[in-house]
């Protein structure tokens, strides 16, 4: 399997997780963070490591599935939600939608299944290797605390968000598939999802 990135893509994954990090930063700290250099400093590596990596992933996931089925796949940025996702963490609320992977060539029901399914499945496996840094923060300190209880949380949201069987979301295309495919991953999904908002 031939994985390649264009220069544009690789431009546009790299600002769409400068722009999610900055976003989650100013959600969960505040707007107010930017006259504290060093704990923006601290609070953007958090973001970065766990929302941004987490939606990256997501998509990257899209991107190698599409391709192992025959598919010609690129990551495209959308400028216009990074920049409301930016203005909204910075507001209080936060809707972010960095952009998607753009896949064409011949795929069936299932495969185009499986290639929505990628995304979600990957934050969960994202999700779980965070449990132990959750779990030995404690013993580390309080920035593996943090990094732990975002990178479950946020991981798990995501899975969740995305299984929503409604419009583009992948949770629509696995049920048009298959029900019984929706339900085996999406009723998990939903549950670490509602469970990871004790995290919070």
């Amino acid at each position: 399997m031939n994985i390649r990135f264009s220069g544009r893509e690789v431009r546009d994954l790299l600002v769409a997780w400068a722009a999610l990090g900055l976003a989650f930063t100013f959600f969960f700290e505040g707007p107010g963070i930017v006259r504290a250099p060093s704990a923006m400093a601290g609070a953007l590596v958090l973001s970065l490591v766990t929302a941004g990596v987490g939606f990256l992933l997501h998509e990257l996931a899209h991107k190698v599935t599409a391709i192992r089925f025959g598919q010609v796949a690129e990551f495209r940025a959308d400028y216009g939600m990074l920049f409301l996702a930016v203005a909204g963490g910075l507001a209080g609320f936060l809707f972010a939608a960095p952009g998607a992977v753009y896949h064409r060539g011949r795929a069936t029901h299932r495969e185009n299944g499986l290639i929505a399914l990628a995304g979600p499945l990957t934050n969960v496996a994202l999700g779980l290797l965070f449990v132990p840094v959750l779990f030995a923060g404690p013993l580390v300190g309080a920035f593996a605390v943090e990094l732990g209880r975002l990178g479950v949380a946020v991981n798990f949201l995501l899975a969740g968000f995305n299984m929503i069987p409604f419009g583009p979301l992948d949770g629509n295309t696995v049920k048009e598939w298959s029900l019984s495919g929706f339900l085996a991953a999406g009723v998990p999904c939903f549950g670490l999802a509602l469970a990871a908002l004790f995290l919070f």
